[in-house]
């Protein structure tokens, strides 16, 4: 979505607007075209000219999104029997063995870390709910996800926002910056993951 095109949305959907498309982008697996980070951003920027509380703001939109994983849990958790029961071409027995013992090993960096990563945000929970990770488990690093994810983001786009007040003409190549940031342990994991160049 077009940076500048974004101020005067989050604008008119406000608090409730903001809440609905996190909550969508983590909780709904087509959700994840979503503008979550973006939205976060711009709303931080404003909030630094005083249309938003930021304090509000991050305990709302943290809500939000513990709330949209947890769905996206137990959505997953609804679904996984039934897949687990069958072999399909997405859906094979031994891709979810490796998945929960990914999430058995790496439950921080899967729950967490994912948070920061555009579209596996989305994916990240259903996953965790198909391989019957622990719930309790689950929540904790849900939670610290969140308040991480949230804060971070928003308060980097009120800090930006109170210091460079200009900057708001220049949201697109924010934007930009900020979405390639959030790419950048994808691609880490990629170029870790190739194979081997033979001599």
């Amino acid at each position: 979505m077009h940076g500048l095109a974004l101020i005067p949305i989050v604008k008119l959907v406000g608090y409730p607007g903001v809440f609905a498309v996190v909550f969508f982008e983590s909780g709904v697996f087509f959700g994840f075209f979503l503008p979550g980070a973006s939205m976060l951003f711009t709303a931080g920027l404003l909030a630094s000219h005083g249309l938003f509380n930021p304090w509000a703001l991050t305990i709302l939109i943290s809500l939000a999104a513990v709330l949209g994983d947890s769905a996206a849990y137990w959505f997953g958790n609804k679904i996984g029997a039934p897949l687990l029961e069958r072999n399909t071409r997405f859906f094979r027995h031994e891709h979810i063995a490796r998945a929960r013992a990914f999430y058995e090993r790496h439950g921080v960096l899967a729950i967490v870390i994912a948070r920061f990563i555009p579209i596996v945000r989305t994916f990240a929970p259903i996953v965790a709910g198909i391989t019957g990770m622990r719930y309790r488990r689950f929540l904790s690093y849900n939670i610290v996800g969140a308040v991480l994810w949230v804060g971070s983001i928003t308060f980097l786009g009120y800090n930006l926002g109170a210091r460079f007040p200009f900057i708001q003409h220049y949201l697109t190549p924010a934007v930009i910056v900020l979405v390639g940031v959030t790419l950048i342990p994808i691609i880490v994991h990629a170029y870790r993951n190739l194979p081997a160049k033979r001599s």
